[in-house]
């Protein structure tokens, strides 16, 4: 392991098993927890004061700025395309037609590579090159791969993407120019994850599938710091994410718990429902949810538009599950005809061109709404994760049909 000079800005101090809570130390090299072969999570010291304007350094306009609060040591490892710190837009029209109070999306498809992978990736490419990792691999949906391919070119690694044969020409395009290899699989990401098995059995290379290691959570739990920051410290009263492998929901989860903890978020300031949103095609954790299987250990999906959604075992369904129940969330999944609904209607009443993803979770909105689960005067917030550009061969010529 390389030897790190420690930031002072930095409080992590420990990571422990999401299972049982064994801990580890943050200072070496670790994938999953040795004792249940579980997510590890990162702990901070919470308990010294930290003020907003100590922990946030204003003059950073990416995630960065809430270096206190993530686990880079050395700034010299700090790879960075300059993610985070997306734009809220308020959606009026599509809020008039539907008469509701307060709308607003996050849009992660501003990010650099196109999506929120961004920040996950950014993190763990960086905690590699600290950690004195030559080459990452993953088995991706495709927004992953192009991250990693992107952020392992600028930190100086070599990349290995694995995908499924179907993911749309766009991802591979992107992640070839990259300088990655690349590797198509039949099948969907679960596939992909077992060909990574047998390309890295020696362990040469660092696995950086979903919360496979510490810190892609990291990078993506930025998105709860920034939604309370725009918020003025505030937060939705809902707030609707496109669960795939789940670890953004989980993540800004966690960042809203640690605010919580620090006094950044008043005592009076309520938590948002968290609501999960699936594709019908493949959902998981909705079949959890409501009692149909014990787990997704043996679950079969199918392929889907919103390809980042094609996660059929995920590793952090417990933790989803968890946000979920402490949140008073919900699950819900979208059809494939609902999500070009949602593109269109995003399309041609705000001007956004969207991921099928964050068309679902606004098609999950108007669904909640018409149940009577949402209430019209509601604060809302929605995530894109993602461009429409990318899938254009997944949904050219689809927008009149």
């Amino acid at each position: 392991m390389n030897q790190v000079a420690t930031l002072p800005l930095s409080r992590v101090h420990s990571l422990h098993c999401a299972n049982c809570g064994t801990t580890y130390s943050p200072f070496e090299l670790q994938g999953v927890s040795a004792c249940c072969q579980q997510p590890l999570v990162a702990d901070y010291d919470l308990h010294e004061p930290l003020s907003r304007a100590e922990g946030i350094n204003l003059a950073d306009s990416s995630m960065w700025r809430y270096g206190a609060l993530l686990p880079l040591l050395d700034e010299a490892n700090k790879v960075t395309l300059g993610e985070g710190l997306t734009p809220l837009l308020n959606l009026p029209r599509l809020a008039a037609r539907y008469s509701l109070s307060s709308l607003v999306l996050k849009d992660e498809g501003q990010n650099p590579t196109g999506s929120f992978k961004a920040r996950g990736l950014s993190m763990a490419v960086s905690k590699a090159k600290e950690l004195g990792i030559k080459g990452c691999i993953i088995p991706t949906a495709g927004n992953a791969g192009v991250a990693m391919a992107a952020y392992c070119a600028r930190g100086g690694l070599s990349a290995t993407v694995v995908m499924p044969r179907h993911t749309p020409e766009a991802f591979k395009e992107e992640c070839y120019w990259y300088g990655a290899q690349v590797e198509l699989v039949d099948g969907l990401i679960n596939d992909c994850a077992a060909r990574v098995r047998q390309l890295n059995a020696g362990g040469e290379l660092l696995d950086i599938s979903t919360l496979k290691e510490p810190y892609r959570l990291e990078g993506k739990k930025t998105m709860g710091y920034e939604i309370a920051e725009q918020l003025n410290w505030q937060l939705p009263d809902v707030l609707l994410y496109p669960a795939g492998g789940g670890t953004g929901l989980i993540g800004i989860w966690k960042a809203f718990q640690e605010m919580k903890a620090l006094g950044w978020l008043a005592p009076d300031v309520a938590l948002p429902r968290m609501v999960a949103v699936q594709a019908e095609n493949c959902c998981p954790l909705l079949e959890t949810y409501l009692g149909h299987q014990p787990n997704c250990h043996n679950y079969n999906g199918r392929p889907t538009l919103a390809n980042g959604l094609a996660v059929p075992r995920p590793l952090g369904e417990a933790l989803m599950l968890q946000v979920l129940r402490e949140s008073n969330g919900t699950v819900v999944a979208i059809s494939e005809e609902g999500m070009l609904e949602g593109m269109r209607e995003l399309g041609q009443h705000e001007g956004l061109f969207v991921a099928p993803e964050g068309a679902a979770v606004w098609m999950a909105t108007r669904r909640l709404l018409a149940e009577g689960w949402l209430r019209a005067d509601e604060r809302i917030l929605l995530l894109n994760t993602g461009s429409g550009q990318k899938y254009m061969s997944n949904v050219a010529g689809r927008a009149w049909a």
